[in-house]
């Protein structure tokens, strides 16, 4: 029976140990393919950077892979006062909050009825967002076109506004009544009925509130959304002051050729806002993305 009860102790460590050294083996498989993944996603922004610091001189004698040997402005100096930078850099982060804000404000009120007040034919028109998403574009423009023309809106940045915001909320609405039917504490909004809150004063100081992380994730992926949108804002942005910086950016390339450190730096100035953006808003992300997954 000792022998018997040894030999199966035996076992069971080696089985443990087995399953350890799997795990371990797994997680640094794991960890080599996401670091190659990272790499490569990072290597086309790392050719941007370096080469937008080099001059023209410079990346014909050492080519695309090589490090400055001095960081070298030129091609930013050239392209910000080709684009007129801080216009279009102010047209596009004017564009981006603006539209962001008011397609949460369409999309809470829209979710609030379908979510919170439970609307008759609410399924359908949640079945009506979802199918909103799917609509292309190149659909809606010719008859935005004429519509932005009779009204007087045609090239003014709120023609954009509108457009983009109508189209975001459709998938705000979407989100958000599916955040408020399913994990919405519907105590909460019972309670705060009893109190003798009216429908404003529930949206306002117990939805609002409570849904904070869930609309400052709809708020950075609308902000990002909208910034590097390209077709409405070329069709409906005509004259140079009121256009954004990604249409500014093919337009530059198109009228004039340029060198590849020039483009780099057309592409480092387009991105980087971006990017600044997303990383002073990560925490709020993550807390967002997070926030519903305990209840």
């Amino acid at each position: 029976m000792a022998n018997k009860s040894l030999t199966m102790n035996e076992s069971v460590y080696e089985q443990a140990n087995r399953s350890v050294i799997t795990t371990r083996a797994f997680d640094t498989l794991s960890l080599i393919g996401l670091t190659l993944l990272f790499v490569v996603m990072l290597f086309p922004l790392l050719m941007v950077l370096t080469n937008s610091f080099k001059s023209e001189a410079e990346y014909a004698a050492g080519g695309p892979l090589t490090l400055p040997q001095s960081l070298s402005w030129e091609s930013i100096r050239i392209m910000w006062n080709r684009m007129d930078y801080s216009i279009k850099l102010w047209n596009s982060f004017s564009i981006s909050v603006l539209t962001a804000l008011l397609a949460i404000i369409i999309s809470l009120f829209n979710a609030f009825a379908l979510g919170i007040g439970k609307v008759k034919g609410g399924a359908f028109f949640l079945v009506f967002f979802l199918l909103a998403i799917t609509v292309p574009q190149d659909v809606l423009v010719y008859p935005l076109y004429y519509f932005f023309k009779l009204i007087g809106l045609y090239d003014t940045r709120f023609s954009v506004i509108l457009t983009l915001a109508v189209l975001h909320s459709a998938f705000g609405t979407y989100l958000l009544t599916s955040v408020f039917s399913v994990t919405f504490p519907r105590e909460l909004v019972e309670a705060a009925l009893i109190d003798g809150c009216n429908k404003l004063q529930l949206l306002f100081r117990v939805v609002v509130p409570i849904s904070m992380p869930s609309l400052s994730v709809l708020f950075v992926f609308f902000f990002i959304w909208t910034w590097n949108e390209f077709f409405l804002p070329l069709v409906f942005l005509v004259s140079n002051d009121n256009q954004t910086v990604p249409i500014a950016m093919a337009l530059a390339r198109g009228e004039r050729g340029m060198a590849v450190t020039t483009q780099s730096a057309a592409a480092l100035l387009g991105v980087v806002p971006c990017i600044i953006f997303f990383f002073l808003f990560q925490r709020t992300l993550t807390k967002g993305i997070t926030a519903g997954s305990v209840k």
